[in-house]
């Protein structure tokens, strides 16, 4: 018989090969859940990790570990003798440190100011409704063909307003593809993938800017004490990052993801209720505040580009003239609150969702009441990056780390694309990008500024494997919310059949997005940011 491929004649049985690995992928993820479980709170990690490292800190200055000083002498840090040893902070003149530095510890951590006065402004746009209005006008009036790739795009962009995009576009990207009868997982994965898998992209600087940048800082400074890392440190490759990611989620929504689901019965909704959900379209009143909120942001833009596009712009640089190392690139945090501040307020003015000053008094206090949670993190997560500073366990575990490198020869694309899989690993366990950063940026930091990377780039490569693997883990803090949402629609839906709708996601985005930052750097050397340096020490 022709087309026959066993020795009955019958065809062979693939659903029992598909059933098999689909079992052993179900295995794996109910193996990456239980591993994540384990895991405390991050706040309690940090406790504990404070609490070993000062233990440590005791032992290996007890034994004399020390390693040689790579850096010139004269520089500012360098003791006399050339050596970095490990400091006891479990002596008295260590714990005397400790207790007079420990509120300055918490309010010198630079990413706490940067991101509360950002929220402030972005606030302000979601309190009034803005960016939810836009989100929706944006999605909807897509062309159908169009659709998936602007859910994904809004999902990207929807970053700058923190949990916006989990709340709101996630649940209406479901609504919207039921509507043009299409499998509604599929509107909520693409959307997913977007928010979440797309974290580190976007066109616009957000709120975790500031706070990756600043704990980038407190690392580059235990090799370099001067050093600065800016919010706009991935500018660049994050607006290149942001079609990338749109286009792969696109591809992966249409030619895997959704052909896999197959045709949506509607008998599976766990709540037949969703299904008559109707999507709110953009009103003429918001239309109206959405224009004028858009021309108050170009107005704002123009007046910026005024004081540094000029050779002699009141924000360049005094000294130099250049952009590199201006007032503008300083002070980023304070425009990207006027930014969302000004359109925000304009809006809500025009559709009466902010009727008085009160108001606008209210969005920032609602805003910052959303940070109770971030603002604990960081007490701990600051104490944490001091006593590291100050034991300089960070300098002798990168200096050792270094030197190994150096010795086995691993540098280049091949070393930077190893950081981005160890993060992205350690994201499974650890799904916030502060906390994950925090822990993980004192060691890898100085490390790679000791091969001759600087900070900018290696943030950079951090963000793709903390974003790439945010969609799988249900470490991620919104990953309950979203398997809730699916299992409006699909209820026997679980956290391993989420994972694996997700996980080709993930792949293509860490694939893809590592070869754009290996173009990116090493075969086109361009900067990841305005003024952003590649090499450290600059080349």
């Amino acid at each position: 018989m022709q087309g026959s491929n066993s020795p009955n004649g019958s065809p062979p049985n693939n659903n029992f090969d598909t059933a098999a690995k689909s079992s052993r992928m179900q295995r794996f993820l109910k193996g990456v859940e239980w591993l994540g479980n384990l895991l405390p709170h991050p706040v309690i990690l940090f406790v504990w990790m404070s609490v070993l490292l000062l233990l440590l800190s005791a032992v290996m200055s007890y034994f004399g570990v020390s390693v040689i000083d790579p850096r010139p002498e004269g520089t500012s840090g360098r003791s006399a003798d050339g050596m970095i040893e490990v400091v006891n902070l479990l002596n008295g003149e260590g714990l005397a440190r400790i207790v007079e530095n420990l509120v300055t510890n918490f309010t010198g951590f630079v990413p706490l100011g940067t991101v509360l006065v950002a929220l402030l402004g972005v606030g302000i746009a979601e309190h009034s409704g803005m960016i939810s209005a836009a989100l929706r006008g944006l999605v909807m009036n897509a062309p159908k063909k169009m659709v998936t790739f602007t859910v994904v795009f809004a999902g990207i962009m929807s970053n700058t307003a923190a949990e916006l995009g989990y709340v709101v576009l996630i649940p209406l990207a479901a609504v919207i593809f039921h509507s043009l009868g299409r499998h509604p997982l599929a509107g909520l994965a693409a959307a997913f993938a977007g928010v979440s898998g797309g974290y580190s992209a976007n066109l616009l600087l957000g709120t975790v800017d500031p706070l990756l940048s600043g704990i980038t800082q407190e690392a580059a400074r235990i090799i370099d004490p001067a050093y600065i890392v800016g919010a706009e440190a991935n500018w660049y490759f994050m607006i290149a990052s942001t079609f990338l990611i749109s286009g792969l989620g696109y591809f992966v929504t249409e030619k895997i993801v959704e052909p896999s689901l197959g045709e949506y019965n509607p008998k599976d909704a766990d709540d037949a209720s969703v299904l008559d959900t109707q999507i709110e379209k953009v009103s003429a009143l918001e239309k109206k505040g959405l224009l004028w909120a858009g021309i108050s942001m170009l107005i704002f833009c123009l007046l910026l580009a005024w004081t540094i596009i000029p050779a002699d712009g009141i924000l360049r640089n005094p000294e130099t003239g250049l952009v590199s190392g201006s007032p503008f690139l300083k002070g980023i945090v304070v425009f990207i609150f006027v930014f969302f501040a000004i359109p925000g307020y304009i809006y809500g003015k025009i559709t009466g969702s902010i009727k008085n000053n009160q108001d606008v008094v209210d969005a920032m206090s609602n805003a910052m009441s959303s940070l109770s949670i971030y603002i604990v993190l960081v007490f701990f997560a600051a104490q944490f990056t001091a006593f590291f500073k100050w034991s300089n366990l960070g300098s002798v575990m990168a200096v050792s780390g270094a030197t190994f490198l150096s010795d086995v020869g691993l540098t280049g694309p091949l070393l930077l694309v190893g950081f981005i899989l160890i993060c992205g690993l350690v994201n499974l366990m650890l799904g916030s990008a502060s906390a994950q950063w925090a822990v993980t940026a004192p060691i890898f930091v100085p490390m790679l500024m000791l091969t001759g990377y600087a900070p900018e780039m290696i943030q950079a490569a951090y963000r793709i494997g903390d974003s790439t693997t945010n969609i799988i883990t249900p470490m991620m803090s919104y990953f309950g919310l979203i398997l809730a949402v699916a299992i409006r629609y699909k209820k026997d839906t679980g956290v391993g059949t989420l994972m694996a709708m997700m996980l080709p996601y993930s792949m293509a985005f860490l694939i893809g997005w590592t070869i754009l930052f290996s173009i990116w750097v090493f075969v086109l050397g361009l900067p990841v940011g305005p003024g952003a340096e590649t090499f450290y020490p600059a080349r």
